[in-house]
């Protein structure tokens, strides 16, 4: 005798999901699509210009610190001249650290504007 085969449901679908309005009017360029667009746009702008406004003040203030204070400049850090030490070794790990920082920023950004829109 064969055995018949029995599907297992473990919930069922009440409806179908429906693409919500806002989201409809990004994907077809309307006007609600285009404003909520340079929205986005903007702050990701503004997240991107305060990440690098801070970027050229702190490489860009160091030169000028180390011309107004030339003890700096003699200063010996495990065998290697501060300045050295700052803009060649420690710069790498200050840029890594604040692309990883920028890029969760403009992360959390985009997931606030796709929370917004489905919401």
């Amino acid at each position: 005798m064969p055995v018949r085969r029995v599907k297992v449901i473990l919930s069922e679908r009440r409806n179908q999901a429906h693409p919500v309005r806002t989201v409809v009017d990004i994907q077809e360029g309307g006007a609600v699509g285009e404003l909520l667009r340079s929205n986005l746009i903007g702050s990701q702008l503004t997240v991107a210009l305060r990440f690098a406004l801070l970027a050229a003040l702190t490489l860009g203030l160091l030169p000028l610190a180390f011309a107004l204070f030339p003890e700096i400049g003699r200063t010996e850090v495990l065998g290697l001249r501060l300045p050295w030490l700052l803009l060649g070794v420690l710069v790498y790990p200050f840029l890594l650290g604040l692309g990883w920082w920028h890029t969760r920023t403009a992360e959390r950004v985009e997931q606030n504007f796709a929370d917004h829109v489905q919401d």
